[in-house]
């Protein structure tokens, strides 16, 4: 009898594995979009626009740079290389001056406080958008930290990094842009 329920139970353990969970239509709020992230940006397409707040509550959203080179660069509080790269950003833009190069960091979903603290300890000046639900990363489908997404100065992806950056990693990248360091 156990050896016989041992079997049943294997047996719908792999129908499960093989065919899958039955689909469910997830419940919807009535003021949540009823379609879910497209594709995620490849180089040539049009980078997905959004809007975040620093956790000051300034209101950014990446079409409020067109015109200019951006970095969009997704990161965490524990991410080490994260806090390895940041500073070169932030050197970087300072070295371009105002309306040729900006960066734009999304944090992981952490709390706001945790993120004015980093923000505070490494002396960061561009702005730290907080991502409630993590919304925007899975609209750009990242899935490590740091990942950069490269913007042209149309709005459209020049290139995709994930990973610690180098200074000179940087410094090519805006070049190729037009906005060389």
């Amino acid at each position: 009898m156990l050896l016989a329920s041992a079997i049943l139970f294997g047996l719908g353990i792999g129908l499960i594995v093989f065919l899958g969970f039955p689909a469910r239509e997830p419940s919807r709020e009535a003021s949540s979009p009823a379609v879910g992230p497209g594709p995620a940006p490849v180089v040539g397409a049009p980078a997905p626009d959004f809007r975040l707040a620093t956790p000051s509550g300034q209101s950014v959203a990446l079409s409020d740079y067109l015109g200019q080179v951006v970095l969009l660069n997704f990161w965490a509080t524990w991410c080490e290389p994260c806090k390895a790269e940041m500073p070169l950003f932030e050197q970087a833009q300072r070295s371009a001056g105002p309306g040729g190069f900006q960066v734009l960091a999304v944090n992981f979903d952490e709390p706001q406080a945790d993120v004015q603290a980093f923000q505070d300890a490494l002396g960061l000046t561009y702005p730290l958008l907080l991502d409630p639900g993590a919304v925007v990363q899975r609209l750009y489908r990242v899935i490590g930290y740091p990942t950069s997404y490269w913007i042209d100065r149309d709005g459209r992806v020049a290139a995709v990094h994930v990973g610690l950056m180098s200074e000179q990693q940087v410094n090519d990248y805006l070049e190729e842009l037009g906005n060389p360091p």
